[in-house]
């Protein structure tokens, strides 16, 4: 998740424009209100020598920081760094955020428990009408842990295994509509290549066959949920693209509810996560329901759909900006894999030291999760400051990863820098692309299997440059921030890969 950075285009263009300024004008004036009365109240019962976060003004009511920081979210922490240091609050839209910034302030969200830094207040108005009811953050805490341990036990070494051989097919397949050389949207194919991939590996083999043409725009249709709006706007306003996920979620949990009813039936046992979620049992005893699992299979696609295709590929166009990079990883191929370039396995991957290194350095620079966030629901004391309940506390992995007085040529793409035994000084938290502590993302692992398995079949396949020396700028209206015109110039390599 992320903090949804707030922009001109944080409320659909869709919602009617007669409705939009009611909707707006209620939202603030109830917004204002409540927080004007919870402050008051807050402050008559605090200590009079509590020291709060530095609040950054702003001259516009309810929007406060809105604008500036929605036009360039990173630049406008990096100044309020400089000049308020780690710990900084301020008003978006009737909100208060408070960003800790640099590695000793953020321990307190990646040390702290979830009764004081809560996810459900943030993340559940999302999540929960995507994932469905019963699961992820609209469960207690302790539960939400139990069903995350339940799908960490599927994502093992020995699927990884079973997944590389997958992935190297479904990329090898689908790249193969691609001409001898032309320009194609790199991000859309990826973001399309990343779903087959995670069905095929993580539902099972049924689940993928499905994977048709009206399957996959369910699927755009439920990940349309993910918006700015969905996370400002109540969620049963007639928006069409709240109707649209509404719609989306019902007839793949449709879908999910037959696979589930024929692999219960089936006597063969399978070797996957769907099987794995089917034999698992709450510490009660319970096992889960068929629509438990199939919000579990939702939330664990989604998740991770947007991460794995906007880092593949902004690690896609690094390479294509430095072509002397890019052959060196192409020449780790052949040293590491052989020659002839067979099929790949997993224990090699491991060996690919250059290709993992451009993926460390990729997640450093774009990290597909600008912030992470909790709700403050109990006083948190960070440094002198006291940080007061009701806070949106926040931790930006971007920020932290290009922190000046941290890391040495903090701008440039440069993957050696992790030859070296401490690249970030050996700060803690100063490189988190997948969280830290007992909030660290529990597919890290099927992440990094899943990405360089692509990248190492797109190496064998393509030479790849930028088209006209351009690199994508920042695309910061969308949650996650993806490159903005990802189109990428390839040429076929003579050499192809053994089938």
């Amino acid at each position: 998740m992320t903090i949804l950075e707030v922009s001109s285009q944080l409320i659909e263009s869709a919602v009617l424009q007669m409705s939009l300024t009611s909707v707006l004008l209620t939202a603030s004036v109830f917004t204002l209100t409540l927080g004007y009365i919870s402050k008051l109240l807050f402050t008559q019962h605090s200590p009079a020598h509590t020291k709060y976060p530095p609040h950054i003004p702003s001259s516009l009511p309810f929007l406060g920081q809105a604008v500036a920081f929605g036009r360039s979210p990173i630049e406008f922490l990096e100044k309020a760094y400089e000049q308020y240091g780690p710990v900084v609050s301020f008003t978006m839209v009737g909100k208060t955020f408070t960003y800790l910034l640099g590695s000793d302030a953020a321990a307190l969200i990646f040390n702290s428990k979830n009764e004081d830094l809560n996810a459900e207040d943030v993340y559940a108005r999302l999540t929960t009408p995507v994932f469905g009811r019963g699961v992820a953050y609209d469960v207690p805490n302790p539960l939400f842990l139990e069903q995350k341990k339940m799908l960490k036990t599927g994502l093992n070494i020995a699927q990884f295994k079973q997944h590389v051989e997958i992935i190297e097919e479904e990329t090898k397949d689908y790249f193969r509509r691609w001409g001898e050389s032309g320009e194609r949207n790199l991000f859309e194919a990826l973001s399309e290549l990343i779903i087959l991939t995670a069905s095929r590996c993580l539902h099972g083999c049924e689940i993928r066959s499905l994977l048709d043409e009206r399957v996959a725009q369910l699927y755009a249709d439920l990940d349309g949920g993910f918006t700015h709006a969905a996370w400002l706007l109540p969620g049963w306003l007639p928006l069409p693209s709240f109707r649209r996920r509404d719609r989306a979620h019902l007839e793949i949990k449709k879908i999910f509810y037959n696979v589930i009813k024929k692999r219960r039936e089936d006597t063969e046992k399978h070797d996957d996560i769907l099987q794995t979620l089917i034999d698992a049992t709450y510490k009660d005893g319970r096992p889960l329901s068929d629509d438990e699992i199939a919000g579990m299979l939702i939330g664990l696609l989604l998740a991770g759909q947007h991460t794995s295709s906007t880092t593949s590929a902004w690690m896609g166009f690094f390479l294509a900006r430095d072509r002397v990079l890019q052959e060196r990883c192409y020449s780790e191929q052949k040293s590491v894999c052989g020659e002839e370039l067979p099929p790949l396995h997993y224990d090699q991957l491991k060996d690919l030291s250059l290709l993992d290194r451009c993926l460390k350095e990729t997640l450093r620079l774009r990290p597909p999760i600008m912030t992470m966030m909790r709700m403050a629901k109990t006083p948190q004391k960070v440094g002198e400051y006291t940080i007061p309940p009701g806070h949106q506390v926040c931790v930006s992995p971007t920020v932290n990863h290009r922190l000046q007085d941290t890391w040495a040529e903090r701008l440039d793409f440069d993957p050696d820098r992790y030859l070296h035994d401490n690249p970030a000084a050996g700060e803690k938290f100063a490189y988190i692309p997948f969280g830290a502590g007992r909030h660290r993302c529990i597919g890290e692992n099927f992440a990094y299997v899943q990405i360089k398995t692509i990248w190492s079949t797109l190496l064998r396949m393509f030479d790849f440059q930028l088209v006209d020396g351009h690199f994508p700028p920042v695309n910061y209206t969308t949650m996650i921030h993806t490159p903005h015109n990802p189109i990428i110039r390839y040429t076929r390599r003579n050499t192809q890969p053994q089938q």
